[in-house]
């Protein structure tokens, strides 16, 4: 099973925060909110996630990578400009009508 985490958007409520660090790498505790995401989508067994990212992303592909580290195998899809919440969705290589995937928006 893949997941596709929408990671895209510039954490207005956070603010002044948002505007240096994307708000899925806010921290809790010792780890990032995406972070823990992560950690239990791959306890639950999903392998494959692709990040959605915007704002920062360049912050969220530094910090996850390939997604080794996690035993992932993280790729991402790059809006140019912000797309909404579904619109994302359209641009994911690969992402067939067909099949199957968990989304998850972090919001």
């Amino acid at each position: 099973m893949r997941a596709v985490i929408l990671a895209g958007g510039k954490g207005r409520r956070l603010r002044p925060y948002t505007t240096v660090l994307p708000k899925p790498l806010m921290p809790i505790g010792d780890m990032s909110i995406l972070e823990v995401v992560l950690r239990q989508l791959r306890r639950a067994g999903i392998l494959r996630v692709t990040m959605a990212v915007g704002h920062l992303a360049e912050l969220l592909q530094a910090f996850f990578g390939d997604g080794k580290r996690l035993g992932l195998e993280i790729d991402y899809s790059i809006e140019d400009r912000p797309l909404g919440t579904v619109g994302p969705l359209t641009l994911i290589p690969g992402l067939k009508d067909d099949e199957t995937f968990l989304t998850l928006l972090q919001a």
